[in-house]
């Protein structure tokens, strides 16, 4: 199934006023969003509905967009501060924001940034637009994670993302760059 096939999803990138309307931009990440299109936003104590009135191709107004295209979408329905940088813009019911997730994390080589983990440790999780510190849980017997190894852990986060099955980020440990990790289970 091609991106543009597949249900819409555009994580916001900023938020901007028109006039009584909100404007998220984003890079739509898939589907295809029209004029007159329910959208949920999902994201950090939020999850609500809009209707798309407009959107803005690169100061123009389109009828339509879809994966891949920087757009500007004119919501009416949201309140100006229910939208902001690392929320996102899906079909209705395709996404759902989690506290917890099981990945497989890899740390990077210690030239790289790459450093021990262990359990309890707060890493810097960068999920799309949305960057959340999290707490790390290693399986038993794995404790420390070494540099340059990989392993499945468990992530508390500190609010609710946006996340899927298949999702991959990357995460900062000690204000470094320190590895990526793929999402295997939510919850």
């Amino acid at each position: 199934m091609s991106a543009v096939e597949e249900p819409f999803l555009m994580p916001v990138e900023d938020v901007f006023r028109r006039g009584r309307q909100t404007m998220p931009t984003g890079r739509i990440e898939r589907g295809r969003v029209r004029t007159g299109d329910e959208v949920q936003l999902v994201g950090p104590d939020r999850s609500l509905t809009a209707h798309v009135t407009g959107i803005d191709l690169h100061g123009r107004n389109a009828d339509e967009a879809s994966a891949g295209m920087h757009v500007g979408l004119l919501l009416h329905g949201t309140a100006g501060t229910a939208v902001g940088r690392g929320h996102v813009l899906a079909a209705p019911g395709t996404i759902d924001a989690h506290h917890r997730f099981t990945a497989d994390l890899a740390l990077l080589s210690e030239a790289d940034g790459g450093t021990e983990v262990r359990t309890g440790d707060r890493l810097q999780f960068h999920l799309r637009t949305a960057t959340v510190l999290g707490v790390v849980t290693l399986p038993p017997g794995a404790d420390p994670l070494q540099p340059l190894h990989q392993d499945t852990v468990t992530v508390a986060l500190d609010h609710p993302v946006a996340l899927e099955t298949g999702q991959r980020l990357a995460f900062r440990h000690h204000a470094r760059a320190a590895g990526t990790a793929t999402v295997t289970r939510l919850g």
